[in-house]
């Protein structure tokens, strides 16, 4: 059996995740501030803090170890969104809040997960995926440290990558495009619209994502068959512009 680690569970595409890789047999342990979303089970187990807290992070690496022994999977999906102003005028706090919690949590993740998998049983099948978004390859009116943040999360999975060279391990990262959860309605108010819905007129579906659909795809790169995404960047956004 399979054991994966998911940060940011409670979240719309972090709890679809944990439910999507249930159904595969994987054991799985979540993460997040938030109560768990999935109910506690022989194969799904829940640590509440906050992953911007490294013994919180490595606390749930060691549940997986403790219960199932190994870990072989983890999605780094923990983020926040905050903005509405243009860079120059963003609070340095915020700014720091959002680099925080959207980058410097993907390594962290990583500093507390990846010794695992290459001291565990099957390196070879193992993943790293951090969350990125379309945020991560373009700019976004009044979203700067947003996009910033982001930004990095790419470049910490492709430097990962490369510093896994040769031991089975990989990395890669997955960028949603507008995916109907809380965060997209958060962004909604951030631009005054009404609704997320209207994001839905930038992506080619001429529709929202739905957090399965993203959660099928982040669940693939978990699996052994994604060896060959090693080091890449997974467009799911939908056609986003």
């Amino acid at each position: 059996m399979r054991v994966a680690l998911i940060t940011g569970a409670a979240g719309g595409i972090g709890s679809a995740t944990v439910a999507r890789l249930l159904a595969q047999g994987y054991a799985v342990v979540g993460v997040d501030r938030e109560a768990a979303v999935v109910p506690e089970s022989e194969r799904a187990a829940h640590v509440r803090g906050d992953v911007r807290d490294q013994r919180v992070l490595e606390s749930a690496v060691a549940l997986a170890v403790e219960r199932w022994g190994r870990l072989d999977a983890v999605v780094a999906a923990a983020a926040v969104i905050a903005g509405g102003r243009p860079l120059w005028e963003t609070p340095p706090e915020e700014f720091d809040d959002l680099w925080e919690a959207d980058a410097r949590t993907v390594w962290q993740t990583a500093v507390a997960a990846v010794p695992v998998m290459l001291a565990g049983p099957d390196p070879s099948g193992c993943r790293f995926v951090a969350v990125a978004s379309a945020a991560a390859h373009q700019g976004l009116f009044g979203l700067g440290a947003y996009v910033a943040a982001k930004h990095a999360v790419v470049g910490l999975v492709k430097g990962l990558a490369a510093d896994l060279v040769g031991t089975g391990v990989t990395a890669c990262a997955v960028s949603p495009g507008s995916t109907r959860t809380p965060m997209l309605d958060a962004t909604a108010d951030i631009y005054g619209l009404p609704d997320a819905e209207t994001f839905a007129g930038h992506q080619l579906l001429r529709r929202l994502l739905d957090p399965d659909e993203v959660a099928a795809t982040l669940a693939f790169c978990c699996s052994r068959e994604a060896a060959v995404l090693n080091g890449s960047v997974v467009s799911a956004t939908g056609g986003f512009s």
